[in-house]
């Protein structure tokens, strides 16, 4: 029971942290919040995504070069051009690492206007702290985990943040229904979204990319959208007007 609060505990935050922060503010800036709070997310997303921490600027950058090609050969991240998610995953790794470590110089328009912390970024960007982080799980596995088959689920927790990128971009190209007409594949993919968190609503988020509600038809939830307004109602977050334009 303590290693199921402990893994689902994980994979929410995790996918919270990367929904709100890095891909609604950071790539998007659907909402605006003080820099101590922007600081603060910035911490609380290096802790919960932990060992896959991704840093906001290389995120945001390639999140925007997903949308201005998306499905095309100059995007990053669409599974339209690789036989296997392995494959998908490995070049979505090395363009993140481009971006990251300047190999890579994307477009002008690409970038600005996402959080910069380059003190903490130095340190999050190091091995040692992931590697810590990867043997504390591991240590907490060891000393709870009823069962050996429990420690298969350690993989999942080290590769937490791209994995759930690698679901929502793999799952919302190919598999699911289509509200509108748009220049790629997206899709929303209803029956996989219960565990996305609203990411997976695809189709829509591509239609009208500034929409902080990734829900438009009667039976499409958005749970972060609420969370949203709850985190606007308590003075945290102001909801930028006008957002929800299409693209």
């Amino acid at each position: 029971m303590v290693i199921a609060i402990f893994f689902i505990g994980h994979w929410f935050l995790s996918l919270f942290s990367q929904t709100f922060y890095l891909h609604r503010y950071a790539a998007h800036g659907m909402f605006r919040m003080s820099r101590r709070w922007e600081r603060f997310f910035f911490v609380f997303t290096y802790i919960v995504q932990g060992s896959s921490f991704l840093n906001p600027r290389a995120y945001a950058v390639m999140h925007r070069m997903h949308h201005a090609f998306s499905d095309t050969e100059r995007d990053p991240h669409s599974p339209n051009f690789f036989r296997d998610v392995f494959r998908f995953m490995w070049h979505t790794k090395k363009v993140y690492m481009g971006l990251l470590t300047g190999t890579l110089r994307p477009e002008k328009r690409f970038t600005g206007n996402y959080p910069v912390w380059e003190r903490f970024e130095r340190f999050s960007d190091q091995w040692a702290p992931r590697i810590l982080w990867g043997f504390l799980v591991g240590l907490f596995y060891w000393e709870l985990a009823p069962a050996l088959w429990m420690f298969l689920l350690l993989p999942v927790h080290f590769l937490m943040g791209p994995l759930h990128g690698a679901i929502v971009n793999w799952c919302g190209h190919k598999y699911g229904y289509v509200n509108f007409s748009t220049r790629d594949r997206s899709r929303n993919t209803l029956n996989v979204d219960i565990l996305l968190m609203g990411e997976l609503f695809q189709n829509n988020h591509h239609r009208f990319p500034g929409r902080p509600n990734f829900a438009v038809r009667w039976f499409e939830f958005d749970p972060t959208y609420y969370l949203i307004l709850l985190l606007q109602r308590a003075g945290i977050i102001q909801l930028v007007k006008g957002a929800g334009s299409a693209t």
